[in-house]
């Protein structure tokens, strides 16, 4: 049987374009790897995990998920939009992002423009060219349609410093002044605010009166939720794998995590080495080698310097 693996090969005299494109347009990618849409049913909750998160909505809080890379912080958000069939709306912090972007954006080019056009039906007025953010349309879809949202604010250690105190006053009273028409807020149904989860790399501490506001839980890599995890993509992401060598893989994938490396890896990387043993069709034997010989290292080992220091 061809391995899957072999796309690229090595090139001869004849023109391999046609065999190529075939091999190309052939392949599986595993299904729920890269997309957390697909992913959110395989998505396992610790109890501790569980225990927080109905904490969180019990009394309508932010919930502060912290942790290392890779741990699963922004998989609860499209869990969670999954579990309740809940609309999301998602906020990728930037080193630039400001709590405007989270609330609505304003096209200023575009509404100088307008003013400029001597058309009499131009649009002239502010409020045409806004359009809302996540947390404002959460809040009107909770007011006007009766529906609860989820709100993911992911790496918001990532914002400016002023960034999580700027958002005291939304997370407070769960509305928001409209700059475009005075004295106009935009506020939650009381009794259907949106599930806001907030994600953060803890790459520098958060403001005191910010995390006063949140109910926070660290995600820890244990080896059930792991095994939980794998798992639950076994038949869809590593088909070819039998159920020793994803015990063994395991394994492996925790002694390294005992290591002293400036990079672990974490489960995003144990996911993608699997998919790729899988797509190689290796068996268990493979495994039985050094940790710096393992097949694919290279997908769990991401700096020169780490793997340097694997055990040979």
């Amino acid at each position: 049987m061809e391995s899957p693996f072999e796309i690229v090969r090595a090139a001869t005299d004849e023109a391999p374009q046609q065999e190529a494109r075939s091999r190309l347009g052939a392949r599986k990618l595993p299904p729920s790897l890269a997309n957390l849409d697909a992913s959110a049913p395989a998505y396992q909750l610790d109890e501790e995990l569980r225990a927080v998160l109905n904490a969180a909505l019990v009394v309508g809080a932010p919930l502060l998920l912290t942790g290392e890379p890779g741990t699963g912080k922004t998989q609860v958000a499209f869990y969670l939009k999954w579990y309740f069939n809940a609309p999301l709306e998602t906020f990728y912090v930037k080193s630039t992002s400001t709590v405007r972007d989270l609330l609505y954006d304003f096209d200023a080019v575009a509404y100088l423009r307008s003013a400029n056009d001597p058309a009499p039906n131009a649009k002239k007025e502010r409020k045409d060219f806004m359009n809302p953010g996540p947390l404002w349309k959460a809040y009107s879809r909770s007011r006007n349609d009766k529906e609860v949202s989820v709100v993911l604010i992911d790496e918001i250690d990532k914002a400016p410093r002023d960034f999580p105190n700027d958002l005291l006053l939304e997370l407070d009273k769960h509305q928001i002044q409209n700059p475009f028409e005075p004295g106009q807020t935009i506020s939650a149904d009381p009794d259907r605010r949106p599930i806001i989860i907030v994600t953060s790399n803890a790459e520098r501490r958060l403001p005191d009166a910010f995390l006063r506001r949140c109910i926070s839980h660290r995600l820890e890599l244990s080896k059930t939720v792991v095994r939980k995890a794998v798992e639950a993509r076994w038949k869809s992401d590593f088909p070819r794998l039998t159920e020793e060598m994803l015990k063994k893989a395991i394994e492996q994938f925790f002694r390294l995590r005992e290591l002293p490396l400036e990079k672990k890896p974490s489960t995003a990387e144990l996911l993608v080495w699997l998919a790729i043993l899988s797509a190689k069709g290796l068996e268990e034997r493979s495994l039985d080698v050094s940790l710096s010989d393992l097949p694919a290292i290279w997908s769990l080992i991401k700096l020169p310097e780490d793997r340097e220091r694997l055990p040979r």
